[in-house]
């Protein structure tokens, strides 16, 4: 067997696990190939060097038959990690040393276990949609996609800005605001659930549209269908506005127009035996934990 495993960089207490990790694999005779950027972090900061069949820096340099993707930190990193073997679709997990981890969900305690359960072949494959953002100045390239939301937001810290919506070209109001969220299923738990969006369910076949600070109190979050497109005219009063792809933003000078829709692939992640989601939103928002209830 081959997996994939990727990460960006660890914190020094987090070296024995990541060792035990390493260990755990060797021991069950599985063959690793690394991202490069990490393999280089830890030799050079931690004089860490895991036995690897391989290193890679996209998709392109795996081989058709790695089976997993081992995301190694929070769920930033699984975000990139998935994109990053975007044109492979290999099934995704991710061992979290990060902090909250609604995607990143096998703690350091569970790796052993969980590893055992991928080996036996104990997992359900969820298939998660991703966003695809066109706009005129092509700023983020070919990596146009983003599994949790497409957010544009005001650049300067006084004027709001005003945001045109049309849902298949059909008008559907004008934001008057700090920004606005698209929100994929899987992104309804980060940046559109903090600012008062709906949480769905990953096998959910929607979209949220979330505004950020409207100036108008009637102005609600919004369910609509994934299959729509959505054209958003971004004005103010400034020069620019921003706008993010998960974490990565770019700035785009006014009037600006964005087109967003739903990706022509889907990302592949692992659900091991009692890693349901609704046991990781009692865990992670700890749900029932008031002890009036």
């Amino acid at each position: 067997m081959i997996i994939a495993i990727f990460g960006i960089n660890i914190e020094p207490a987090f070296t024995p696990d990541l060792a035990k990790l390493f260990s755990l694999l060797k021991d069950r005779q599985i063959n690793i190939y690394i991202y490069k950027p990490f393999f280089d972090f830890l030799q050079s900061n931690y004089s860490l060097k895991p036995e690897v069949a391989g290193i890679f820096t996209s998709g392109k340099d795996l081989p058709d038959d790695v089976e997993f993707l081992f995301s190694i930190g929070g769920d930033g990193t699984f975000l990139q990690s998935v994109l990053t073997v975007k044109n492979k679709s290999i099934p995704a997990v991710g061992i979290n040393l990060g902090r909250l981890g609604f995607l990143s969900d096998i703690s350091r305690d569970d790796m052993h276990e969980a590893i055992d359960q991928i080996l036996n072949q104990q997992f359900q494959i969820e298939e998660r949609s991703v966003l695809c953002l066109k706009e005129k100045g092509a700023l983020f390239g070919d990596f146009n996609y983003a599994i949790n939301e497409i957010a544009v937001t005001k650049l300067d810290t006084s004027s709001m800005i005003n945001i045109h919506t049309y849902l298949n070209d059909d008008y559907l109001s004008t934001y008057w605001a700090d920004g606005l969220i698209i929100s994929t299923p899987t992104g309804s738990t980060a940046y559109s659930m903090s600012v008062g969006g709906p949480i769905l369910t990953p096998d959910s076949k929607n979209l949220v549209i979330t505004p950020i600070a409207p100036h108008n109190l009637t102005v609600r979050p919004i369910v609509v269908p994934e299959n729509v497109s959505i054209r958003l005219h971004v004005e103010g009063r400034g020069s620019q506005f921003l706008a993010s792809l998960d974490s990565r933003s770019e700035a785009i000078h006014f009037p600006g127009e964005l087109h967003i829709s739903k990706a022509d692939f889907h990302v592949k992640t692992l659900k091991l035996p009692g890693h349901g989601f609704f046991n990781t939103l009692r865990n992670k928002l700890m749900w029932g934990a008031d002890r009036r209830n």
